[in-house]
């Protein structure tokens, strides 16, 4: 993607490239085996998974997600969640609710991490990405 010339991008901090970039991070939920979220833990942004069995973690409804993110009106708003699978010998599958459209690999293996993007595509319409791990 190429950056916009004439004011169009947007610089964190001064631009120094040994600055860290801080972000708030509350406490990650656990998922300790099957279960549905709630727009609130989808929020928090970070998942702990050890389960003792393979397990599912359902995402919740689009009118829920929504209420719970409220700030995300606009088609394409858009915002990254990561599972972190701690179990050494099962695995965790990411499913959706009532709304949600679901685009790659949902299966997160043992002992390793996801990133999801969940993308706004119109109104009462989400798209689930997996984008990394």
């Amino acid at each position: 993607m190429a950056l916009p010339n004439g004011g169009g991008g947007y610089q964190v901090g001064a631009g120094n490239p040994s600055e860290a970039q801080l972000i708030v991070q509350a406490a990650p939920t656990d998922v300790t085996g099957d279960v549905t979220l709630t727009g609130a833990q989808l929020a928090t942004g970070l998942f702990v998974v050890d389960t003792g069995a393979d397990a599912t973690a359902t995402l919740p409804t689009v009118a829920l997600t929504e209420a719970a993110i409220p700030n995300a009106e606009k088609a394409n708003a858009a915002f990254d969640f990561s599972v972190c699978n701690k179990d050494a010998a099962y695995q965790v599958t990411i499913a959706v609710g009532t709304g949600w459209t679901l685009v790659g690999n949902m299966v997160v293996l043992e002992n390793t991490s996801a990133t999801f993007r969940a993308r706004k595509t119109g109104a009462g319409a989400w798209s689930l990405y997996r984008i990394a791990g």
